[in-house]
C-alpha cells in the first residue's frame, strides 16, 4: 500500500508571482528526489507518492501551511491510497490503484472541497471526507500569520509555544493565539484519528 497525492495550485494562473512555483518545489523536496518520488506537470499541478501511507494527511497539511504561510496560495489535494503495480522512474509514469483513486479523489471531490480521500473503503472515505469538509472550515480560511504558525508546528512538533515564540518574535501569548484561530488542537486530532483508522484497515 502507498499513498499518492495530486493537487494543484488554487488560481495560480491569477497569480503574478511564480515564486510559489519555487516554493512547492523545496516543499516537494522535502518528500523525495524527482522525477521518481514526485513531479509538477502542466505548470501547476504535482504527484507525490508518501511511502507511509498513514504520512497522507499530514504531509497534505504541510503542503498546504507551507504554501498559504509563504506566499498566500492555496492548495487543493486529493489523497489516493491503494496499492502501486507499476513502478517507473517518472511517478507521472507510475500506475496502480493509489493512482487511480487520487485520480478520482482530484477529479470528482475536488470540485466541493480543497482536501479528499479516495481508499479502497468506502465506508472510510465518507467519514474521513466529512471530517475533511468541516476541518476546512478552519483550514480555508488561514490567514498567512495561521498558517505559518501551523507550518512550524507541524515541523517542531515538539516545540513548546516559547520556542515558536522565539523564532517568531512573538510573545507566547500570540503564538497561542494563533495555534487557536489556526485550528492546530482539533486539526491535529483529526489527523491522528486518520492515521489509526488507516493502520487499522492495512493491518486488518
Amino acid at each position: 500500500m502507498i499513498s499518492i497525492l495530486t493537487g494543484d495550485i488554487v488560481n495560480s494562473r491569477k497569480s503574478k508571482d511564480t515564486l510559489w512555483l519555487k516554493l512547492l518545489k523545496e516543499v516537494l523536496e522535502g518528500f523525495g528526489t524527482s522525477p521518481k518520488k514526485w513531479q509538477i506537470y502542466r505548470g501547476d499541478s504535482f504527484q507525490l507518492e508518501i511511502t507511509s501511507v498513514e504520512e497522507a494527511l499530514k504531509v497534505a497539511l504541510k503542503i498546504k501551511a507551507k504554501m498559504k504561510s509563504s506566499v498566500n496560495i492555496d492548495v487543493r489535494i486529493g489523497i489516493g491510497i491503494g496499492k502501486k503495480e507499476f513502478n517507473a522512474t517518472k511517478i507521472t509514469e507510475s500506475n496502480g490503484e493509489a493512482f487511480v483513486n487520487s485520480g478520482f479523489a482530484f477529479d470528482n471531490y475536488l470540485k466541493k472541497q480543497n482536501l479528499a480521500i479516495k481508499t479502497p473503503w468506502s465506508a472510510l472515505d465518507e467519514e474521513l471526507n466529512i471530517a475533511f469538509d468541516l476541518a476546512l472550515l478552519t483550514i480555508d480560511s488561514w490567514t498567512i500569520n495561521s498558517a505559518e504558525v501551523f507550518s512550524i508546528s507541524l515541523e517542531k512538533e515538539n516545540a513548546t509555544q516559547n520556542e515558536i515564540a522565539n523564532i517568531l518574535g512573538i510573545t507566547q501569548g500570540r503564538v497561542s493565539e494563533r495555534q487557536k484561530r489556526a485550528g492546530l488542537e482539533p486539526i491535529m486530532k483529526l489527523e491522528k484519528r486518520f492515521r489509526k483508522l488507516i493502520n487499522q484497515k492495512i493491518n486488518n
